[in-house]
């Protein structure tokens, strides 16, 4: 019932919103465009899906957003290394695969320096975010990768449509939600997630295994990186080593907007879904609104500052 109590104000903050953005914007709501609403909050939700574990044991991950940039990258370049002008399953696994591999060398790097040393998360990703941008700047002199026509299986994951109705991101996101859900909700990892974050001491004291729970959480949240990687670069049509810069703000954002204390301990990933939904409608809304962009993230910031806010007053 607690939990209930918490997503109603989400819940009526979208339908506020949507109201308010299809006075603003007739078309608003059609349902092509509800459909491109829900396909461009793909690659965020799956970001903050990971992030909302590394809140929930206390921890920050920044290096999401330059993980993205760097998974396409390398995805990219073992796709054409391999392919080259044809399409082949095997090839397409194995490039898929050296990307998710390069998220998890990270991710795991993350959860033992977080766990192992007393090095704060923020520095630790920090540090990362940068060593993984320049991993991506690496990579054909720092110039864009465009995808080949012929490699259509891996446009697919970012453009296409199931039925030729639902996109295929909505698809990932939705089944990454899911799975997600039922880790932290219904198994005892989340159990150990939530008592890390409550109290890190007396989670300890009681025989939890901290440091593998940790490794854990921070793997999880880059591989989440990376499959948001592979989608975004699928919809750009080339691999950006500049992409994905100022990700993991709008994921920390959803985050938070959707109930997750920034201190640890509590939190949903409905709240975080709901959350990614509300940052979602307001960058269209905003877009299609016209309004400029510098006002955009100025209306974004004093959301997240509210929703801060609020979390302090809930903790008193």
């Amino acid at each position: 019932m607690k939990v209930v109590k918490q997503m109603v104000p989400l819940l009526a903050a979208i339908i506020i919103l949507l109201l308010l953005f299809r006075i603003w914007v007739p078309s608003f709501l059609t349902p092509e465009n509800m459909l491109n609403l829900t396909q461009q909050i793909s690659v965020n939700t799956i970001l903050a899906l990971g992030m909302t574990l590394v809140i929930l044991v206390g921890g920050i991950d920044l290096s999401v957003g330059a993980m993205v940039a760097l998974v396409g990258t390398t995805t990219v370049y073992c796709l054409t290394a391999l392919s080259g002008d044809t399409q082949n399953p095997f090839m397409l696994m194995t490039a898929i695969l050296a990307g998710l591999g390069i998220a998890a060398v990270f991710g795991t790097f993350h959860g033992i320096a977080a766990a192992k040393t007393s090095m704060p998360p923020f520095i630790i990703t920090l540090a990362s975010m940068l060593i993984a941008r320049g991993c991506a700047l690496r990579f054909n002199g720092g110039l864009p990768m465009p995808i080949k026509d012929e490699q259509t299986w891996f446009l697919a994951i970012g453009n296409g449509r199931l039925f030729d109705v639902v996109p295929v991101p909505v698809v990932i996101m939705l089944s990454l939600f899911l799975l997600m859900a039922l880790l932290l909700h219904r198994t005892r990892f989340g159990q150990h997630v939530y008592a890390l974050g409550g109290n890190r001491e007396a989670a300890l004291y009681t025989g939890i295994p901290i440091v593998r729970v940790e490794i854990m959480v921070y793997l999880l949240c880059s591989l989440m990186a990376g499959v948001a990687g592979m989608i975004h670069t699928s919809q750009l049509y080339s691999a950006e080593p500049g992409s994905g810069e100022m990700f993991e703000l709008t994921a920390i954002a959803a985050v938070v907007v959707g109930g997750t204390s920034f201190t640890g301990g509590r939190g949903t990933m409905f709240g975080t879904l709901l959350g990614a939904v509300i940052i979602g409608i307001l960058d269209k809304g905003l877009n299609q609104a016209g309004v400029h962009y510098s006002l955009q993230y100025i209306v974004k910031g004093a959301v997240i500052l509210v929703a801060v806010y609020l979390d302090v007053r809930r903790n008193r």
